[in-house]
């Protein structure tokens, strides 16, 4: 290891990460609030004034005030307890995907549980911290993922218990990000490529497999129908295609620099675009702040992913390093899919936007993650040159 990566390597407090994070989710709370504000309330005032006459805005803003408290925790919560006892995170995450199966009394989808004063929780977003968690720790003790019968079975059942619950749940979306996230870091972590493409090739054929039996048995026929209408339209009703043509009409109707915002008249204020303050929220974004803000979005979470990409580079703990990368995954398919959704280039999928989509349990559970990262970052050590080092994609090459 050289100098100048030592100097990389060292251990700190990533104020830049922080602060990313921190801008996309104060201007969250303002879409949030933009996408939902009360017209029967003054329309003239400050921006805290159209904060206070958007319910969802409020309690967006108490998410924001929270979310300190959550990074503080996480990223200064004793690294080694979070290493040696990974599965214990596991096992508590896959209790509230249990408990919530049980006390939710939905006849579709079962994501969420009251707590308290009609706040929800949804436990699938931990499960995805969780598996990062247990999945890094599995990565840590093996040079070779997945090279052996005992080690891909102790963790594809690992991974799918999880998957499962979530999916019996209703929660499809959830299950994709966690597989891919899982497939990120065997990649990262080491896995033959040729396992690895075995391993995406019985996932095609599965999820083939699935949905030939939801249609032949008339289930979960709304998933079907959402991908029948990306792949062609004019086979489905045009009730079923309503969300994302009135979305890309919002984003179209901002032009380049937007309408501004709290317009009454506006799509996002007449609700033409279903849950645009949570799944659909980049409409709302691209109607208000048009062309310039939605690539000020992309462009802020682009410097996140490369910033995760730069502190797993120079992480050399295996562990910590894994845990960066899984996180840069979820960050990385939440963007992709949920930008893709409501641009109509990819199918729609229940995935919220990181940090700017409503949602509790959604913010908090990403604040957590960039905490799992600053704690790594904070309790890595510049490695002796002298004593082998992890093996990672990330350089390029094999190191060890």
């Amino acid at each position: 290891m050289t100098l100048n990566e030592s100097r990389h390597s060292r251990a700190h407090f990533d104020y830049l990460l922080t602060a990313l994070v921190y801008i996309l989710a104060a201007f969250g709370v303002l879409c949030v609030s933009v996408a939902t504000f009360s017209t029967s309330s003054s329309t003239e005032g400050t921006l805290l004034n159209y904060i206070v006459a958007s319910h969802y805005g409020v309690r967006q803003a108490i998410f924001f005030l929270i979310s300190p408290i959550v990074v503080g925790v996480v990223s200064f919560f004793p690294h080694e307890f979070i290493r040696r006892r990974s599965q214990l995170f596991y096992y508590l995450a896959c209790g509230m995907l249990l408990v919530v199966l049980v006390a939710s009394q939905a006849a579709g989808v079962k994501a969420w549980i009251d707590i308290l004063w009609g706040y929800t929780l949804q436990p699938s977003e931990f499960v995805k911290l969780a598996c990062i968690i247990v999945c890094a720790k599995f990565l840590e003790k093996n040079d070779d993922p997945m090279g052996s019968w005992s080690g891909a079975l102790k963790l594809m059942t690992l991974m799918i218990i999880p998957w499962a619950l979530t999916l019996v749940a209703g929660e499809m979306g959830s299950v994709l990000v966690m597989i891919f996230i899982f497939g990120v870091m065997l990649f990262f972590g080491g896995i033959r490529l040729k396992i690895l493409g075995g391993i995406i090739a019985a996932g095609v054929i599965g999820i083939a497999v699935l949905y030939a039996f939801t249609i032949s048995t008339g289930l979960d026929n709304y998933r079907i129908t959402r991908i029948l209408s990306f792949i062609n339209p004019s086979l489905v009703d045009s009730a079923a295609t309503y969300q994302v043509d009135n979305a890309k009409m919002a984003i179209g109707s901002g032009g380049l620099s937007g309408i501004g915002t709290f317009i009454q008249g506006s799509f996002s204020q007449l609700n033409y675009v279903p849950e645009d303050w949570t799944d659909f929220i980049f409409s709302s974004i691209g109607e208000a702040f048009g062309f310039i803000g939605s690539m000020f979005v992309v462009g802020m979470y682009l410097l996140i992913v490369l910033r995760l990409m730069y502190l797993a580079r120079y992480t050399v703990d295996r562990f910590g390093q894994m845990i960066i990368i899984g996180v840069m995954a979820m960050m990385l398919f939440h963007v992709f899919e949920n930008v893709g959704m409501n641009t109509g280039l990819v199918p729609v999928a229940g995935i919220p936007l990181p940090f700017l989509s409503y949602g509790g349990s959604n913010l908090i559970t990403n604040m957590a993650g960039i905490g799992l990262v600053l704690n790594v970052v904070r309790n890595r050590s510049v490695i002796n040159p002298e004593l082998p080092t992890p093996q990672t994609r990330i350089k390029g090459k094999y190191i060890r």
